[in-house]
């Protein structure tokens, strides 16, 4: 028969277990879980929680349009559709300048922006320039282009800049200073296009004056050399002469056929005879003149004819280049491409930025992602030694 055991039957003891089963909590995570996951959460809490500096958004937006812009079509408002709207290449132009380094630059000319952007009013992390960076014009430019975008709606064609600072003026001036460098940018553009449309004009118009003078000279010195203004004109006199010889010959023919039926005998007939042949003689000489060799008019009238004709197109050249240089001088005047607001920035009433318990999930579900990527890969490559 053994020997039986009297146990003692106690209550436990009620304030250690809590203590013990937190304790026995704790010891069952993992030390990666720990480094992985509630590390990077906690940190992130802590940086989001109490040390982020709020940011404030100043949101504008605006539209390059152009003057002589037209309304679409059905075949303009279906690419409007697929993202090809009218005049955004302008509206990129601008976008481009904001993103610039040159657009920054005009910014610093009228806002302090290190001061803006600087330790003075930012936390460690969202300072410009970083901690550990070189005090810079490229590490100012890197820095604060996490702080200001720009988009395009391709829909409606208006673009919206988002401006962040940690301070609401300070969002808002820097808003307006942006505008103001796009504002500026299209003028320029302005600018250049009406003076590259005048100059051409003038070039034009001075080329085709000269074209003229030249035309004008030509044509005088043919004149002074055949001694003559018009040879049109002399060739149609010499034709009318020719016209009122055959006709002195034709009646003094008729003339003479009359003599010659009532008096055959008559000493005027020689005399007439003479007459005719005198006559006949003129008009030979006379048609020589106008066509008969190289010295006649016909050639002549010819070379005249295309220095007159030279002459005629350079004059209207001239007059079209002249209404064009007015037509560019009228355009100059007015402005092409303009950039109207249809938002202004506004003085931002709370921060919208950073969104702290948004920024903490995500810090939470990066860790847990990687955190489950890895214990897949460890829990694979121990089924794999096992097996």
């Amino acid at each position: 028969m053994s020997d039986s055991h009297i146990k003692l039957i106690a209550p436990l003891n009620k304030a250690a277990t809590p203590r013990g089963t937190a304790a026995t909590f704790l010891r069952r995570i993992p030390i990666s879980f720990l480094l992985v996951v509630v590390a990077p959460v906690l940190a992130a809490s802590f940086y989001f929680l109490l040390i982020a500096t709020p940011r404030y958004v100043a949101e504008a937006k605006f539209v390059v349009r152009s003057a002589t812009e037209r309304q679409p079509s059905s075949l303009g408002v279906a690419l409007q559709g697929v993202g090809i709207p009218a005049g955004q290449t302008d509206a990129f132009a601008v976008h481009a300048y904001i993103n610039s380094r040159d657009g920054l630059r005009q910014v610093m000319s009228a806002v302090p922006v290190e001061e803006i952007y600087g330790p003075g009013r930012a936390d460690p992390l969202s300072r410009v320039p970083a901690v550990f960076a070189r005090p810079s014009f490229e590490s100012l430019f890197k820095g604060t282009r996490r702080y200001i975008s720009v988009a395009y709606d391709s829909t409606t064609g208006i673009s919206t800049l988002r401006v962040q600072a940690f301070r609401p003026r300070d969002a808002q001036i820097v808003s307006e200073a942006l505008l103001a460098g796009g504002e500026s940018l299209v003028n320029r553009l302005n600018l250049r296009a009406e003076g590259d449309a005048v100059a051409e004009g003038e070039r034009t118009v001075i080329e085709a004056q000269a074209r003229v003078a030249r035309a004008q000279a030509e044509l005088a010195d043919f004149r002074n050399a055949e001694r003559f203004i018009d040879p049109e004109s002399t060739a149609t006199a010499g034709g009318e002469l020719v016209s009122q010889l055959l006709l002195t010959i034709a009646n003094l023919k008729a003339e003479r056929s009359q003599i010659a039926a009532e008096a055959p005998l008559s000493p005027q007939l020689s005399i007439i005879d003479g007459r005719i042949r005198a006559y006949e003689d003129q008009v030979q000489q006379a048609r020589g003149a106008i066509a008969g060799g190289a010295d006649s008019l016909v050639p002549k009238i010819s070379q005249y004819e295309q220095l007159a004709t030279e002459r005629e197109f350079s004059q209207r050249a001239l007059l079209a280049a002249t209404q064009a240089l007015e037509t560019a001088r009228l355009d100059s005047r007015r402005q092409k491409l303009y950039l109207e607001r249809i938002v202004n920035p506004s003085r931002p009433d709370e921060p919208l930025e950073p969104k702290r318990w948004l920024s903490i999930l995500a810090v939470l579900a990066v860790a847990l992602t990687v955190y489950g990527t890895g214990w897949l890969i460890a829990a694979g490559l121990r089924e794999s030694r096992q097996s």
